[in-house]
């Protein structure tokens, strides 16, 4: 059964991980801003060590845990319906690590084509130095995936709605072709649908992951990452995360939390600017194609209405004329500014002919599946009417 289309709970945005009082009663969290935690005497360090402390929120040293990296992943894990969720540098150092903590040489990974270039380049390149061999499928072939998968598989990687051609992936499907085969987790990388949007685990899948440098910090002005999951994997990924070192600044932490607490407030708008945005686009008649799963057009739309409550942030589109017409629409903008990123209050454009993938010829972009005139649009949390009166004046220039 299809789970329900549960609003996210912005009660939980705000105060979910503060059960607890906080010192000096302040209503915002303090920063833990130190390095390692003090213990009265050797038998407070032996109570602490044998798991006995009375105090559970007890730390011993920063890169394993802080109090204020801890209240954010208890936020982000009341968001995702999960167990427990684990606080990272980056959302790749929350892949890396994940991967790291799944696998072993000799062992297989099955990852979906549309996504995240460095998640593909981390699985083609660096597992493979390490002895992990991986499949790559076509974004949302299941019966790909069924095929793919090999009795030493261990995981599946993809994304939700993809990057940059926001496919969404029937998470059904997956998950009751996964289970299948008792060994095989499933990861997906939530970060465009955000929690607001919906909630991967409650379909079965193992670990949903958020770059939250996008949505969930919200401001473009803080890197960080995030899993969450049941708590046997979670407190796998803290042991990983332990040696590994890729644990989040409690500054950032901080500036997450903060960010937290207006994201559904700011997603509910872009869903609302972005399709509309997409509509306008779709009946222009300097572009070819629109990407955007709320409309009928997106070859995964009926996935994306069931199991999801918007589409996103994110419109793709490929304008005609080519490369040279994309540049001058993306010249054109005077609100969209060029940059990488996404998911923060400021509306964002880029090419990915030239931003992510500079470095491939025709030839190659094609084999990766990216159009040269390709342009990927954020909208950020401006007027909707002035995000898309700066878009259609800058086609003007196509």
């Amino acid at each position: 059964m299809t789970p329900t289309k549960k609003n996210a709970n912005s009660t939980d945005a705000v105060h979910a991980g503060t059960e607890s009082r906080r010192a000096h009663n302040t209503l915002a969290p303090s920063i833990a801003q130190t390095a390692t935690f003090t213990f009265e005497n050797t038998a407070d360090l032996v109570q602490y060590m044998r798991g006995e402390d009375s105090d559970p929120e007890r730390e011993e040293y920063g890169r394993y845990s802080n109090p204020t990296v801890r209240e954010l992943e208890k936020r982000l894990a009341a968001l995702e319906h999960a167990d427990d969720a684990v606080a990272f540098s980056s959302g790749m150092a929350a892949i890396t690590t994940a991967a790291f903590a799944l696998l072993k040489a000799g062992e297989h990974v099955v990852l979906f084509n549309d996504c995240y270039r460095r998640t593909r380049q981390f699985v083609r390149k660096t597992l493979s130095d390490f002895g992990v061999t991986h499949t790559t499928v076509p974004a949302g072939d299941i019966d790909a995936l069924a095929a793919a998968i090999r009795p030493e598989t261990r995981l599946v990687i993809t994304e939700s709605p993809t990057n940059p051609y926001l496919f969404c992936v029937d998470l059904e499907r997956v998950v009751a072709v996964t289970k299948a085969h008792r060994r095989v987790k499933v990861m997906i990388d939530s970060t465009f649908a955000t929690p607001v949007n919906y909630n991967p685990l409650r379909f079965g899948v193992d670990l949903v992951v958020h770059s939250a440098t996008k949505y969930l910090g919200g401001h473009n002005d803080v890197l960080g990452g995030l899993i969450a999951g049941p708590s046997h994997l979670t407190s796998l990924l803290h042991e990983t995360r332990g040696v590994l070192g890729a644990v989040l600044d409690p500054h950032a932490a901080f500036l997450i939390g903060r960010g937290l607490k207006t994201l559904n407030l700011r997603v509910r708008q872009q869903n609302d600017t972005a399709q509309r945005l997409a509509t306008y686009l779709e009946n222009h008649p300097k572009v070819e194609r629109v990407f955007y799963p709320q409309l009928e057009s997106h070859p995964s739309h009926e996935v994306c209405r069931s199991q999801m409550r918007g589409g996103g942030g994110v419109v793709s589109f490929i304008v005609k004329g080519g490369v040279d017409a994309a540049s001058r629409v993306v010249d054109g903008c005077k609100i969209a500014k060029i940059a990488a990123s996404l998911g923060g209050v400021e509306t964002l454009i880029e090419q990915p002919r030239y931003m992510s993938f500079f470095e491939l010829d025709d030839a190659q972009l094609a084999e990766v599946g990216i159009d040269p005139a390709l342009i990927r649009l954020s909208v950020g949390i401006e007027d909707a009417d002035d995000v898309i009166g700066d878009i259609l004046s800058a086609l003007e220039f196509a």
